[in-house]
């Protein structure tokens, strides 16, 4: 029989372990979140519903983001076992120069609404972590406020090409003179899509107060108030604009451009030059002929064409034919490290992140922004280890299995 005793108080002193309590809720949210869906939680309990459902949603039933998403839930790892993994280097060299890490923030636009922080708190955490920064046409904050925050970083610009050719080289001529080193020339958007929680929240820029908002405002007292006593908002690259986000990416958004307008963008940009929103392999070799320094295989985070392709479905055939000649990059539903060990893995040379870092920003600002990089620096390095791997040059399409829920049909 189990022989018992009655407990004396010295036996509980090692099993109390109670936390301080602390005044900083940010802090001891953030302490807490262990993954990026942690970080959308907390987001989602702090940011009124309609940033929050820009930041959040996609095109029309959402179908893109969804099988996206579904598409890195489906891989399957093949590891190697009795490898020393006990130092992993994650370091790597895109578009000319040096990342920490094998990702970099994307380029989103009215970011300010998320978070007063904005562009400045995702900047200044991608320097402290040694990854590049992407700036949106449509952020809002300026190129010189991005590099002021980032000083000693890497800067991206993503350009929208507007319809006054003019405002473009005025843009770009600001981003260079600001020490961006890359152009993100996104293409996928000769119109906005329509997403479909923006008009039903009535989303605008800035955001107005109705009835609706008033009451989804109430248990968000402290994002209205960092609203309400900070700078208004603006943009990087003009003054103001009083309408819908549709509207306002109608108004700027050229559905003439072509690929000669590819070439005169090139020219005109002293860096380096990536193309961002490429989905066909017709269109990846195209590009890559006119002599860009890279592609970005995305689909715009789900929120332009729905049932657009998938990136990562798309990624194995596109290295196979061009990634000896181009650096191929890839986005969209990338929530954690995992998916960034795959997509390299499948020969990506390096991966951005758009929601997860808005996740982090709304959630805690530059701290929030710091843990959402801190989460998925964790899980690359644990998944690289766990798949004996020490450096990214050693990850291999051997590791990856995509089991595919919808199987592609690409056609080129």
């Amino acid at each position: 029989m189990t022989k018992r005793q009655i407990p004396r108080p010295a036996d509980f002193a090692d099993l109390l372990n109670f936390k301080r309590p602390t005044l900083d809720l940010t802090a001891s949210r953030l302490a807490g979140a262990h993954t990026i869906a942690d970080l959308r939680d907390i987001a989602k309990r702090v940011t009124p519903r309609a940033p929050f459902d820009y930041t959040d949603g996609s095109a029309e039933t959402e179908l893109s983001l969804e099988r996206a998403r579904q598409a890195f839930l489906d891989i399957e790892f093949h590891p190697s076992i009795l490898r020393d993994v006990s130092d992993v280097d994650t370091t790597c060299t895109i578009a000319g120069g040096p990342s920490a890490l094998p990702f970099g923030i994307a380029p989103t636009g009215f970011t300010r609404m998320m978070h007063t922080a904005g562009e400045r708190a995702g900047a200044a955490a991608a320097g402290s972590a040694g990854i590049p920064f992407s700036l949106s046409t449509v952020g809002t904050t300026t190129p010189e406020g991005v590099a002021e925050a980032n000083p000693n970083g890497r800067n991206w610009f993503q350009l929208y090409m507007w319809k006054d050719r003019q405002r473009s080289i005025e843009v770009m001529d600001r981003a260079a003179m600001s020490g961006f080193d890359t152009l993100l020339v996104t293409v996928d958007v000769p119109v906005a899509g329509a997403r479909l929680r923006d008009r039903y929240n009535g989303l605008t820029v800035p955001p107005t107060l109705t009835g609706r908002t008033v009451l989804n405002a109430i248990p968000k007292v402290r994002w209205w108030f960092d609203f309400l006593t900070t700078e208004p908002i603006g943009f990087s690259t003009f003054t103001e604009f009083d309408g819908t986000v549709a509207e306002l990416l109608d108004s700027m958004f050229d559905p003439t451009v072509t690929f000669e307008d590819l070439v005169w963008i090139r020219d005109q940009w002293p860096g380096k030059t990536v193309v961002k929103g490429v989905q066909t392999l017709s269109d990846a070799r195209r590009c890559v002929e006119l002599g860009v320094d890279g592609v970005v295989l995305s689909n715009h985070g789900g929120r332009q064409l729905d049932r657009a392709p998938v990136p990562f479905h798309l990624l194995p055939a596109a290295v196979r034919e061009l990634g000896h000649e181009t650096e191929i990059m890839i986005d969209t539903g990338i929530m954690s490290g995992a998916d960034i060990v795959a997509s390299i893995a499948l020969g990506a040379r390096f991966t951005l992140i758009g929601r997860a870092y808005l996740y982090g920003l709304m959630a805690g600002g530059r701290p929030g922004v710091e843990r959402a990089i801190q989460i998925l620096a964790e899980e690359v390095e644990r998944t690289m280890k766990l798949l004996g791997v020490r450096t990214l040059a050693e990850l291999e399409p051997a590791h990856v299995t995509q089991l595919k829920s919808i199987v592609p049909d690409i056609r080129g």
